[in-house]
């Protein structure tokens, strides 16, 4: 199973992202086409995903050289730092979790899921 990636491309959409996480997690990766680092956490969200056992919560993808004013947005309204490339774990309206570069781990989302 690949990973059930949904754009992000509408500073809308995180209204509906907030209400959403009310009912179950919502991750939101931010990524940098062109960095090196952002591709390597990229991909390893993508071999971990079939192992995560994370199916009831959605990812979204925001390309940050496409939409960088959602990143400002993001870091806005959830009470975190820009970083790219970075993790976050929306629950209940709030980021309960980000992290960046390479201590992206889908292990840790799932420990707080849980």
């Amino acid at each position: 199973m690949s990973t059930p990636w949904l754009p992000l491309t509408d500073a809308a959409q995180l209204t509906d992202i907030v209400h959403e996480s009310h009912e179950h997690p919502v991750l939101i990766f931010k990524h940098s086409t062109t960095c090196s680092i952002s591709a390597a956490a990229k991909s390893k969200l993508e071999r971990q995903w079939p192992e995560a056992d994370l199916a009831n919560a959605t990812i979204y993808y925001l390309d940050l050289l496409r939409y960088r004013p959602i990143s400002a947005e993001i870091a806005s309204k959830f009470g975190v730092r820009h970083e790219s490339p970075q993790l976050l774990l929306i629950q209940d309206g709030e980021c309960r979790f980000d992290a960046s570069h390479m201590g992206i781990r889908l292990s840790d989302v799932r420990e707080l899921v849980k």
